[in-house]
Parts: structure tokens; sequence; C-alpha cells
């Protein structure tokens, strides 16, 4: 027993020393990233490009919506009903969107709006959901009777692009949009284009002709457990100068001077506006006061390459005098 005490310690020493070991392997590794000049490697022949493009000036443009020029009135209806204290819910569509890019805002009477949801519940339901399975080429004498796809109505060529591009996917390398393709098919939603589809019924066709190959149908009706949304409204400002103020506070990363920067720096920016710009390191003193002033300073380290998430560090919103612009750093 003994013995066996002294072993477990023997071993336990020994992965207590390897542990710190490598633990101060990486942290002279970070060290040498945070060096700078000292850790860079002199054998690259990338450049730091930088680019500019305008953004929506004033940010209202971009992010304020008026409902009477859009046409998703579903929107208009769940701002009017949650504006009279009603409770309007959607299932499975947010109301008012759900991409970054979708406007978050409305002006209504001379007041601005936030529009948002909130999960209230959950609702159980059915939905048919389409797979292919590959059968053979069209060209094939053995191949079975298929509709072609081009003959069908556009929701059901939509059902069968995603639900191709799953098949397509099985067993191969690479990916397919996960969104689109669920349950490694197409999911009916929408129950008037469920119910108007060719592809679902008695009578639907066992078999679809799409891109020179001939797919076997399969569909399936699933249990899904789907959240519901209510659409909430809330007011943030009485003034377009507020709201410009709401929104600077949320989407610009930097702001720029043209005062606080050099002839140099300003030639820099200007050229990135009209294309990009592009220097290899180590970087003119003009350019590393540029990417300061984007607060992008982990570019000035030329290991930057080697560091997570490099991609999330080289994009946002400026405002240079009183533009504002995307811009996006990326080596070349």
């Amino acid at each position: 027993m003994a013995d066996d005490a002294r072993g477990m310690s023997l071993q336990r020493r020994q992965l207590l020393t390897a542990g710190a070991t490598a633990g101060l392997a990486g942290l002279a590794g970070c060290l040498n990233s945070i060096r700078g000049d000292d850790a860079l490697s002199d054998d690259t022949d990338s450049s730091l490009r930088l680019s500019l493009i305008e953004a929506p000036t004033p940010l209202r443009e971009g992010y304020v919506v008026d409902f009477e020029e859009t046409r998703r009135p579903d929107d208009d209806e769940a701002f009017a009903a949650a504006l009279a204290g009603d409770s309007y819910t959607t299932q499975y569509r947010t109301p008012f969107g759900s991409r970054p890019d979708d406007p978050r805002y409305v002006r209504h009477e001379g007041t601005y709006y936030h529009l948002d949801h909130v999960v209230v519940n959950e609702r159980a339901v059915t939905h048919p959901v389409l797979r292919l399975t590959d059968i053979a080429d069209t060209e094939s004498s053995d191949a079975p009777d298929a509709v072609d796809a081009d003959a069908l109505s556009e929701g059901d060529r939509t059902a069968v692009h995603v639900a191709h591009m799953a098949a397509r996917a099985r067993g191969n390398v690479g990916g397919v949009p996960w969104g689109l393709v669920q349950r490694g098919g197409y999911v009916f939603r929408d129950d008037e284009r469920a119910t108007d589809s060719q592809l679902l019924g008695d009578d639907a066709p066992s078999h679809v002709a799409y891109r020179g190959t001939v797919y076997e149908l399969r569909v399936s009706r699933e249990r899904f457990y789907e959240p519901v949304y209510r659409a909430t409204v809330e007011p943030v400002a009485e003034s377009p100068e507020r709201m410009e103020a709401i929104l600077r506070a949320q989407f610009v990363d930097a702001r720029l001077s043209r005062e606080s920067l050099s002839a140099e720096a300003r030639s820099i920016l200007r050229t990135a506006q009209g294309e990009h710009y592009e220097e290899s390191h180590p970087y003119s003193e003009a350019y590393r006061s540029v990417l300061t002033e984007l607060h992008a300073r982990a570019y000035l380290d030329g290991n930057i390459e080697k560091d997570a998430y490099t991609e999330d560090l080289g994009s946002g919103r400026v405002r240079y005098g009183e533009t504002y612009y995307d811009y996006r750093l990326r080596f070349v």
C-alpha cells in the first residue's frame, strides 16, 4: 500500500510538472505575441488591407423603418396592436424580423419606438418534412418515371432545391445551409403552401428529376415544438438627434476626427474610401495611427494572423467627420 501511495504521489508530481511546463510555454507564446515588433516574422509577404464603404448617413436611414414604404403588412399590424396594448403573437416567424440588418426602430407621429419581441409560450405542431434519396442519373436506362422539378410550382421548386442540398451532402465532404435545411430535408411550415403543394398528398409523385438526378420523394409528418413570440414596442426618443445618438451608441465602434490625424493618415483614409489601402509590416507611422484610431491595435502585432477570431477584430463601423463608414481589415 505504501509503495502504491508513493507511486501515485510520483505520478502526480510528474503531471503537475508537465502542466506547469506547458503553462509556461503557453505564457511565453503569449508574451512573444504581445511584444509586438520583436515577435514579428520577417518572411511574410502579406499586406494588411483597409477598405472603407460608406454606410447610411444619418444612421436613421438604415435603422428606422417607415411601414408605409415596406412590403411587410404584418409588421404594421404588429406595431399597431402592440402600441394599443393588445397582445400580437406569431409562431415560427418573429415579429419585425430577426436578422441583424432588419430595422429595429420606427417613427410614428414624431416619436421613435424600438421594435422587438419576447417568447411567451411554446406550441406543439405537426409539419410535413420532405426528404430526397438519390436513385439514378436522369440519362440512365433504369431511371424510374419522375416529374421534372421545373414543371412544379415555385414553392415546390424551392422545397425540392432545399431537400436536394441535404441529399447531396450525405456522405460527402462539405456542408449545407442549416436554417434552410432542417431535419435533413425541407419542412413545410406554411399551411397554405403545404395545402397547395403537388409533392404532398395521395396523388403526389414518387420521384422527381432535378439537376440531372432522379430522386425518390419521401414525406413524413413530424412533431415540432415552436416558440410563440409576442411583439413589443417601446418609445425611446422624441427627436431625430436623440435617435441618432442612440444608434451611434449601439453601432459605431470608432470615431475619427480630421483634426487629430496627420495629412498622411488622412490620405490613407481617402485611398481606402475609393477602393482600398494596404501596407506590409512594418507599417508606416501614418498607418499605425489610423489602426490605433480604429481601435485595431491588435493589428500592430504582426503575429495577429496566428491569433484566434482575427476576422471578428477586422470589421466595424466608424464615424469620420460627419459620415459613417463600414471598415474592413484583412490580410492579402
